[in-house]
């Protein structure tokens, strides 16, 4: 019983944090079989566990259909059976099934710098129904007061926290800090990793300078189609609130590789 309260707890956790996770149980176990109906076990995308369905091959196989299902986006009922002439090799003489619960956000946004457009950038992110998380190294501005929807908040200077708020393929990263250097150094850190959106905000001119300084240490923003700078449409907008309308209609605009035109009948 308390194994099976750990794992609950270790995925009440990861869905706070927007970290995707497959819940496995054991729907039944006929015959000889390592364990019991009701067995638990939470696999992470990065391959981790937490808790255990039997150990060995069959531990194994669930946890590579674990995997399966999380980049699917898709969970189900899966058979096991344990016989020499089943489809696992082994030779405990029974059958499991187990079914995959998953766990994980269509999008979630990571918004670097908790000022005022980032604050503004959140709201419009929580009306479109994106969780996000918010990352900036000043508690006066990343707190649970300005951000209380917020799935997480990461003290940390803006470049470090990306290499630890683990973004992934879904991930869209908004970076608006308080300072070019900041920006730079935040964006030099998202092409590294696999995230789906990358805009920095700046004028076309801060952008090119950017740029410049990119490139002299062979790093080139405007190759990569991810990277979109000046971040958002050009909408004429130039308050937070008008600047965080044109980032989400950007960032939906990617997700669903749409043209943004016009939808008015002529």
């Amino acid at each position: 019983m308390r194994e099976a309260e750990n794992v609950i707890k270790e995925l009440s956790k990861a869905i706070d944090e927007g970290r995707a996770a497959a819940f496995v149980t054991v729907i039944s176990a006929d015959g000889s079989t390592p364990r019991e109906t009701g067995a638990k076990m939470l696999v992470f995308e990065d391959g981790s566990i937490s808790g255990t369905v039997g150990g060995g091959m069959l531990e194994a196989l669930s946890m590579k259909q674990s995997l399966d299902c999380l980049k699917k986006g898709e969970g189900g009922k899966f058979v096991f059976d344990l016989t020499p002439k089943g489809n696992t090799g082994m030779i405990c003489m029974g059958r499991v099934e187990i079914f995959v619960d998953v766990y994980k956000d269509a999008v979630k946004l990571l918004i670097i710098g908790a000022g005022h457009v980032g604050m503004k950038i959140a709201e419009a992110a929580r009306l479109a129904g994106y969780p996000y998380a918010v990352v900036d190294d000043r508690a006066e501005f990343a707190n649970a007061e300005r951000f209380p929807c917020a799935s997480r908040i990461i003290m940390e200077r803006p470049d470090k926290a990306v290499r630890a708020a683990g973004v992934d393929k879904d991930t869209y990263v908004v970076i608006v800090t308080r300072g070019h250097a900041l920006d730079r150094e935040s964006l030099e850190e998202a092409m590294k990793t696999p995230a789906a959106y990358i805009g920095m905000i700046g004028s076309a001119q801060k952008v090119k300078e950017v740029f410049r300084i990119m490139g002299g240490k062979k790093i080139f923003p405007a190759k990569d189609r991810r990277v979109h700078a000046p971040i958002g449409l050009n909408l004429g907008g130039k308050t937070p609130g008008e600047i965080a309308v044109s980032v989400m209609a950007e960032i939906i605009k990617v997700r669903y590789s749409r043209d943004a035109a016009h939808m008015r009948v002529s």
